[in-house]
């Protein structure tokens, strides 16, 4: 990146709005700023109310402007903000003429990307400014905030620590191998191996709960035609949100409806009764039923209570893949029409809950089973977290895995250096210390125009 550019963008949303702000960011900012303006800059951190002026010296815009000297910036470089109005055609005109006056359009993240780079954050920081935007729930929202404040990066650093004191240890008993104290076997290294393992695998838990907070829960309810899929989404979601009717197949299409249960972002996807049928527009729902099926976090299959039904069969039949206790609960609905009693049931190892949706008995019962099926245990600090940060431990782990191995077995001081140097670098890419160029193109580039 070329930090002798200056570099501007809309930082709010599109759309009609009583303010708009324009951000810019480098060497040239205070300059573009005091010729749009034609007055000398307030001081730093000072909003005064200023007129922008165009090319002919005709006023574009009037409202406030901010300095922000470096390196006490977001971005660590010379930063001015330029709130104007809020309309778009006024801000693209103010933002073409700051163009013209020297500045480049920043690129996706590219503001936070320099504040990267200047460091002014590191890369789990700037990934949660993201997340914060994104926050579908406000314990998601929370745990940002914490990831912001450094939360999941004190945790990652003081592994790296310990990690790095390991790494002395195994080298000083390389270096010095004529000493009559073998290092390697004296059960120091290895206790404070084994307890890199743990420290790794305690983060590892937060982090998996916070990539639930983040990325939700994708949930699809499936059964056959009339088992009640559609009322109870609307029973989940709180509104009528799916058609309910006595027709059999009455939904042949996909279904989402994004909501919150117990904290937990949820995806729900009510989907086409399956069955058999010749319907050529009933076919393509089951298929795209059967699809959302196969790729669904957490499978609700729905059966009439009052019906025959073998649930497993049907699972069976229609959806191999989505066998296994770790994505399928049976829901039997129509409790009230069948008098059962029992909500939470065991069925041949599977979770079972007895509703009705129509009533609305049982919801809750449904919804305890689904956060705790998916191990959704929030946590009063716990912090935002993504899949790349959930790999990275999970390849941190193998390393360690490896040292462990190589000092038990075979007492390989080299090789256990090398795992551990490995492991080091897995972990250090969860805060930037070890990153290579297109991974961090690739999470910047999903940040916004002027963020």
């Amino acid at each position: 990146m070329n930090h002798q550019t200056t570099i501007a963008a809309i930082a709010t949303p599109p759309g009609r709005g009583g303010v708009g702000v324009i951000r810019l960011s480098g060497p040239k900012a205070y300059g573009i700023a005091a010729q749009l303006s034609q007055q000398t800059l307030p001081r730093n951190r000072m909003a005064a109310f200023r007129k922008f002026y165009d090319a002919q010296g005709q006023i574009l815009d009037e409202g406030l402007l901010i300095c922000f000297a470096l390196p006490h910036s977001f971005t660590g470089e010379d930063v001015v903000e330029l709130q104007g109005h809020g309309g778009p055609v006024i801000q693209n005109a103010l933002l073409q003429r700051v163009l013209e006056l020297g500045a480049t359009s920043a690129k996706a993240g590219e503001f936070s990307m320099r504040a990267f780079e200047n460091g002014k954050m590191d890369l789990v920081q700037a990934e949660a400014i993201a997340d914060l935007i994104d926050a579908t729930s406000t314990a998601a929202a929370r745990s940002a905030v914490r990831s912001l404040q450094g939360t999941f990066s004190a945790k990652i650093n003081q592994v790296l620590e310990q990690l790095i004191h390991l790494r002395l240890h195994v080298e000083a008993a390389i270096d010095f191998p004529e000493e009559e104290i073998d290092f390697l076997a004296d059960g120091k290294i290895l206790n404070l191996l084994e307890g890199v393992q743990d420290a790794v695998t305690a983060v590892q838990r937060s982090a998996k709960q916070g990539q639930l907070l983040r990325e939700g829960l994708q949930v699809v309810i499936a059964g056959r035609p009339n088992a009640g899929k559609s009322s109870l989404l609307n029973a989940l979601a709180g509104h009528e949100r799916a058609i309910v009717t006595d027709i059999a197949g009455t939904t042949r299409d996909i279904l989402h409806e994004k909501i919150v249960l117990n904290g937990l972002p949820i995806t729900l996807t009510d989907t086409a009764g399956l069955r058999e049928t010749v319907d050529v527009v009933e076919k393509e729902g089951i298929r795209r039923a059967v699809k959302e099926i196969n790729q669904a976090d957490l499978l609700l299959l729905v059966y009439d209570l009052n019906e025959n039904d073998d649930p497993l069969a049907l699972a069976q039949h229609y959806f191999k893949e989505a066998q296994g206790p770790k994505r399928l609960i049976l829901v039997g609905n129509k409790a009230d029409l069948a008098q059962q009693t029992s909500l939470l049931t065991d069925y041949q190892g599977y979770r079972h809950v007895s509703l009705s949706a129509k009533e609305q008995t049982g919801i809750e019962a449904l919804v305890d089973v689904m956060t705790t099926h998916a191990g959704f245990q929030p946590e009063e600090d716990s912090f935002i977290a993504r899949t790349r940060h959930l790999d990275a431990m999970r390849r941190t782990q193998a390393y360690l895995a490896d040292a462990h191995e190589q000092l038990i077995d075979y007492s390989a001081g080299e090789l256990v250096a090398e795992s551990l140097r490995l492991a080091q670098n897995a972990l250090g890419e969860i805060t930037g210390d070890f990153s290579a160029d297109d991974l961090l193109g690739k999470i910047f580039g999903s940040f916004c125009i002027g963020k």
